[in-house]
């Protein structure tokens, strides 16, 4: 149980974050499933954002487009350097 005297902090940007990170999972096994690299597909949709980078299978496609490019490569960096929420932002 809680402390009632304490304020709880809830943030919808960490929960963002996390079904960002959850759809690039399921893009990454879905193109690991067909034979591709998904490392490789995924930089090539990012960089250009032409969606036949990524493979239909398991609806990855789909999935995908609905990330916002900017937020994912922001996302990505941040968990790169492995930046924590109260961190700096530039």
């Amino acid at each position: 149980m809680h402390d009632p005297s304490k304020t709880i902090q809830f943030s919808i940007k960490d929960e963002h974050e996390e079904a960002m990170r959850q759809t690039i999972v399921a893009v990454y096994e879905a193109l690991r499933e067909k034979g591709y690299n998904p490392i490789s597909q995924i930089v090539g949709y990012i960089l250009s954002e032409d969606p036949t980078y990524i493979t239909t299978h398991n609806n990855a496609r789909s999935l995908i487009r609905r990330l916002d490019r900017d937020e994912l490569l922001q996302a990505l960096v941040k968990n790169y350097l492995q930046l924590g929420p109260n961190d700096k932002k530039e």
